[in-house]
Formats: C-alpha cells, structure tokens, sequence
C-alpha cells in the first residue's frame, strides 16, 4: 500500500485512459472495503488511532499562542493549494506530530483505496449495489468511464448538450409559451438536492445570471412556499422544471400538480399547454407523459449519482438556464479541476483530505458536535444549508459498512450564515461559549460588486476574526486596558479556538465547482475514515413511510381508528378538530 505521504503518485489517467466498472459489489479497495462480507479492523483498533488518542492527551492543554511563538513559520508552512483554492490550516490545535498522525490514520484507513475505488466505479454504496460516480458528471468530452460494457461519458454529455439547445433557446426567447409570449419565469419544483443545489447555484452565480428573467424555487409541501412564488406571475411566460428522478416523489409531485392546476387556470383549462410550460428532470418517461409532459423534454440521469450530489447533472437544468451553458460548462470544470486534485495529490498538500482529517480530529478527540462555515461572500449565503445536506445526510450514520455500531462520533452538524453578518449574532457563541466550534472562513481576493472601501472592510473582518478566535485576550492584556477588575473577567478571550480560511480569487462559476467538490471529498475522506456509508440515507425513509400512513387520517371524513403512541393519537385529534 501506497504510503499517505505518497499518496499514491496520479493512479489511473481519469479523462485519459479508460475506468473500468464491474458489475460485482465486491470492492478491491484496502481498508474497509466494499461488501459487507469483508472484514475492516475497528476504527479504534488502528494503531494510528491509539497514537492519536494518546497524542491528544498530551496536546488538549496547548494554546495556539504558545505553537505560534514557538514556530514562527508556522503560518507560511501549514498551507496548500488546489489552483486558486488556497487553505490556511495553521490555526487549527495541530503539530506536525499531529498532521503525521492523521495521515496515518489515513493510510492505515485504506483512503487511498477507497478513492480509487470510487473513481474506477465500484459499488462502493454497499446497501444500495451502485457505484458512486458524480465524479463521471464532470468528466471531459473525451474520457472514457465504461459501466457494464458501456461507455457513459458521451450518454453524460449527449445530455449536457440536449441541456444546453434548451437552455439556448429559453434564454434567446426563441422557445415560445403555448400564446406564443416568451419565457421570462423559471421554476423549478424539487426537494433536497433537487432544489438545495440548484438554489444555492443560482444564489451563487447570480452575478452571472440572465437578470431579465426571473427565477424561483419550490420544495417546501406547505402551499404557502407555492403561493408565494407564484403569486405576481403570469402563466403565460412562466416555466416550471419538475425535477424528480421517479416522479413520485410526495412533496415534489404535490407541488408539480399545483403547478399544473395553476398554470392551466391560466389558459382557461386548456391542458394541452402543459407540453409548452412543463419539463422534467426525471428516469421514469411513464409518469412523465402521464403529466403531460412531452418526453422530449424529459432530462434524465443516473442511479450512481446520488440527489446531494447531483447539482452537477440535469438536476442543474434552471442552474444551466439562469448562467448559460459557457458558465455551466466552466463549473463543472472547476469540479473537475477539484476531483483530479483529490485523485492524485499527496494527502499532505491535499485540500479535501486535509479537511476531512481536521473534522475527524476535532469531532471524535476533541468532542466538537459542530462546523461552523463562514462565507465571507454575500453570493454564497444559501452554502451552508447546501453543504448541511451534503454532510449530515452523508454522514449521519450509527453502524459501519459491516453493519456494526459505532463507538465514535459521525457527521458533525453543520451550520453557518455569511460574513459579517454572523459577527453580530451567534460569534459571540464562538468567541467566548463553553463550546469548541471549528471554524470555516470562506473569501475571495476580489469582490464581483466594488464598492468603495466596502472589500478591503469585508476582508479585514475575516483575518480578524480568525485571528481573535485564534490568540484571544488574556486578562494581562485586559487589566492593561484599564479594565476594572470585576469587569475583566467578562472582557477575557480564552482563545484557541480552531480555524481554517480558504481564499480563491474570485467568485466565479469555475470557482463554486472547486469549493462544492472540495466538500464533497472531505466529506468521502471523514467517512471512509469512520467506516460509514455516505452514499445511502435510509434515515430520511421511515418519517415519510409514516406520513404516508398519517395522511388519509388527517384527511378522513369519519373519525379514524388510530393506533399510534397516545401523543401522536391525541395531536392527531387536535389537528382534525381545529381544522374543522
């Protein structure tokens, strides 16, 4: 096995030679593995484990005041790049022991393995038999990634370009509303990574965005997430994207039948103008047509991409829309530029296995429950609730690939809202609480709107409030202020609160690939470490198996025979009686 420190040289040309895909489940990745049948050493029997327990004990104590003064270089060294993506982890509660440690921790975990595994197309989602392959979405034109004898990179972009003639013709008004007006409204109508995605892109490259058009997102059930994104529309220049890969999905298809019903109302009943005001980002073209859809207009994708992952495929229609297809295009080559990165650099100067080593650390020695992500970028305020998706459903897990319980933490919750606006809320949680909160502050060089000395404030926050969090106050420094005694202790900074700052140089649709897909991988890189699958999310099922159950009780016109808990039976009742 390839050391972490070699991390394993440039394995297999992905985009230049061929990636092979079994159909077996079966993974010939080291480590853990990629059945159930395999047989992983325990997490916390690792020898690198044990030596970072033990490490830890002897670190806890440490101020980063004290690793600062005693390595003056500290804040040059421990840096890495990914193209314009650079990371500052030298505020993190870290030696070079400690970095040594995790890389073995990573090497011993098989990460190596598991990353090869993924890109050669293994069916590393062991519950589900799929292969994991959102990587294959941003794969170029030429490579060549075969499934079960087949090459899927032309099917991938056979679909980007049916994705770019529609968008092209949405965008130059040359595709018409059933009275001939043009489209000038956008909505798409999913949940989770259906809408978390496209919304968060939008929000992100809105600076690139056609600005005559107007764009909106549906995902909530409750009507009023409907009602009021529509309500100063006209049916008649509106478009909605149903993104859905059954089509049956519960609060997706409510939402896409009150569309239908709304937008029908507007041409007087006439159904046959849901073909000119409906398209689908679905794989099931029955219950497509079924809708009215014409399949013509039905963008499809693939089970080995998972919804949290998958804002990069067709589900990225409105996306592609809003940007153009050059900007979309140029995305998802910053994805690529990122997956390539994760692929072959050294996991030492590797940016995601890096992070995803740093959130292990603080989460299962340190105790840490949480991540804060701090995007010093107005753009980017709907990136934490996306990557909130991207993580917590990832790897929220209680049992291993082998189905046994862990002992350690899993998926830490992540949470977050953009600069400055944080400072003047829940900071003071993190400067001064009794809680550790690792800290991600997110910036760029260059702002998209100049506006005075508004950048140059912007970006002196984010070192600053790195640095505080860092160094702290001490109460000598307090009492030197003139402090009165009684009133210092309330104006101490302990510090040694832990930090990373990425910078990139400016907010561009290349750039949004690179920080999505550095998530990503992080997040593959924790658990794979905590020998977990993030590919699966059976936690979501049993609420909605309930609901379903719950439904035609709420709705009965009789009183139902119920036989839930006595709580769920008596909010039932309350429900039914003050609705009338």
């Amino acid at each position: 096995m390839e050391t972490a420190e070699q991390g394993g040289g440039a394995p297999r040309g992905f985009g230049l030679g061929e990636i092979e895909m079994g159909t077996s489940a079966t993974s010939t990745s080291g480590g853990q593995g990629g059945t159930a049948e395999q047989t992983a050493t325990p997490l916390t029997s690792l020898k690198a484990w044990k030596s970072l327990r033990t490490h830890y004990k002897k670190l806890q104590q440490t101020h980063l005041r004290d690793l600062f003064a005693g390595d003056p270089e500290r804040g040059e060294r421990m840096t890495a790049t990914a193209g314009d993506i650079f990371l500052d982890y030298s505020k993190n509660r870290i030696t070079d022991e400690t970095l040594k440690l995790l890389l073995k921790l990573a090497e011993q975990s098989g990460l190596r393995g598991r990353i090869d595994a993924m890109f050669r197309g293994d069916r590393i989602n062991i519950t589900e038999k799929r292969a994991v392959l959102h990587v294959a979405l941003r794969a170029p034109r030429g490579a060549s990634i075969v499934v079960d004898g087949e090459n899927v990179v032309p099917e991938v972009h056979a679909v980007l370009d049916k994705m770019t003639d529609f968008s092209n013709r949405i965008r130059s008004r040359e595709w018409k509303g059933y009275t001939g007006r043009p489209i000038r409204n956008v909505i798409n109508v999913g949940i989770g990574g259906s809408d978390l995605g496209p919304v968060m892109a939008y929000e992100a490259l809105k600076h690139y965005s056609d600005r005559d058009m107007t764009f909106r997102f549906v995902s909530n059930v409750d009507g009023t997430d409907f009602a009021e994104a529509v309500r100063d529309l006209d049916a008649a220049e509106t478009l909605f994207i149903i993104s859905s890969k059954t089509f049956t999905t519960l609060e997706t298809m409510t939402n896409a039948h009150s569309a239908r019903a709304w937008s029908v109302t507007g041409f007087d009943g006439d159904e046959k103008s849901v073909a000119r005001h409906f398209v689908a980002v679905s794989t099931n073209a029955a219950e497509v047509a079924k809708f009215g859809i014409d399949t013509a207009n039905m963008f499809g994708f693939w089970d080995w991409v998972g919804g949290r992952y998958s804002m990069d495929s067709a589900i990225g229609l409105s996306t592609m829309v809003a940007i153009g297809p050059e900007n979309f295009r140029a995305m998802l080559d910053g994805f690529h530029q990122m997956d390539e990165h994760f692929r072959t650099a050294p996991f030492k100067q590797n940016l995601p296995v890096l992070l995803g080593l740093l959130t292990v650390w603080y989460a299962d020695f340190f105790g840490a429950e949480t991540v804060a992500v701090l995007p010093y970028e107005q753009y980017l305020k709907r990136f934490p609730a996306y990557l909130q998706q991207l993580t917590m459903e990832s790897n929220g897990k209680h049992v291993t690939l082998e189905g046994t319980k862990v002992d350690y933490a899993t998926g830490p919750i992540y949470w977050g809202e953009p600069g400055t606006n944080g400072q003047h809320s829940f900071y003071q949680l993190i400067h001064q609480g009794t809680r550790l909160i690792p800290c991600d502050f997110i910036a760029f060089a260059k702002t998209l709107n100049p506006l005075g000395r508004h950048h140059d404030m912007l970006m002196a926050n984010v070192f600053a409030q790195a640095e505080a969090l860092a160094f702290g106050k001490t109460a000598e420094q307090v009492k030197a202020e003139g402090t009165p005694d009684w009133l210092a202790p309330h104006r101490v900074f302990e510090g040694n609160r832990p930090s990373n700052t990425i910078l990139a140089d400016e907010l561009t649709p290349e750039s949004l690939g690179k920080l999505v897909a550095l998530y990503e991988h992080s997040v593959f890189t924790q658990g794979t470490i905590w020998q977990i699958n993030s590919f699966d999310q059976w936690g979501v099922e049993l609420g909605k198996v309930l609901a379903q159950r719950i439904i035609p009780e709420l709705e009965s016109g009789g009183e139902p025979a119920l036989e839930h808990d006595s709580s769920t039976n008596n909010l039932i009742r309350r429900y039914r009686r003050a609705k009338g």
